[in-house]
């Protein structure tokens, strides 16, 4: 399989026509190689438009989400260079391993152990130096090294989680995949002051759900 041409299929046939412009962006997706984060059993499918499996042990039914959903909300959140983020959901490490590249310092929190190694391993082949990935639960609230510039839901969630909006800084942004089958919304949450926060819906997606978070009540009569 021709790696390079297949990258260059995949940012110019499902990256661009997806509104993701931002030349960064688009520059990063070809530096940071995608197939080195994908378990070798899809590594044929690494450029494909879809969601792919991390079959590592008790990944919990984990996905690496398509390339155009990750580029699209890299391309939303803006991240600058003298910024920390946090991820929740590491999976393999490849956002983590995107998020580096643009940010100062980028921890990833991942509750599976075993998919925890998986995604420091290949940020070490990786060369990337500046992403640490911590086994813990997102959703129990991070206590780890915030408050942040950017946090990151590398999966939806029913509702934006109040746990984590309280560890942006001002001037924060907090990127996730918000609402229930069959349509959710990217979302950005802001933070303009200590007490308010801006919230932009700017396309529909859909991914699977993180773990641990909380889904509405559902009335029935």
């Amino acid at each position: 399989m021709n790696f390079e041409q297949a990258r260059f299929n995949m940012i110019e046939q499902q990256i661009r026509p997806w509104e993701v412009l931002d030349s960064q962006v688009l520059n990063l997706l070809g530096v940071v190689k995608r197939e080195d984060f994908v378990p070798l059993a899809h590594k044929a499918l690494a450029f494909a438009d879809m969601e792919i499996p991390l079959s590592a042990g008790g990944a919990n039914g984990q996905v690496m989400l398509a390339p155009r959903v990750e580029a699209r909300l890299l391309q939303d959140l803006a991240v600058q260079r003298h910024e920390k983020v946090l991820e929740v959901g590491a999976g393999s490490g490849y956002m983590a391993a995107l998020l580096a590249h643009q940010a100062q310092r980028v921890i990833s929190l991942e509750i599976d152990p075993e998919m925890a190694r998986v995604a420091r391993d290949n940020l070490q082949r990786a060369g990337v130096h500046n992403a640490e990935v911590r086994v813990g639960d997102g959703a129990a609230g991070t206590q780890v090294d915030g408050p942040f510039d950017v946090i990151v839901l590398s999966g939806s969630v029913a509702e934006v989680p109040s746990l984590l909006l309280a560890q942006l800084k001002v001037g924060g942004r907090l990127g996730a995949i918000v609402g229930s089958e069959p349509m959710m919304r990217a979302t950005v949450v802001t933070r303009v002051s200590d007490l308010a926060c801006s919230t932009s819906q700017n396309w529909d997606t859909v991914a699977p759900r993180l773990l641990n978070f909380g889904e509405p009540t559902r009335f029935r009569f």
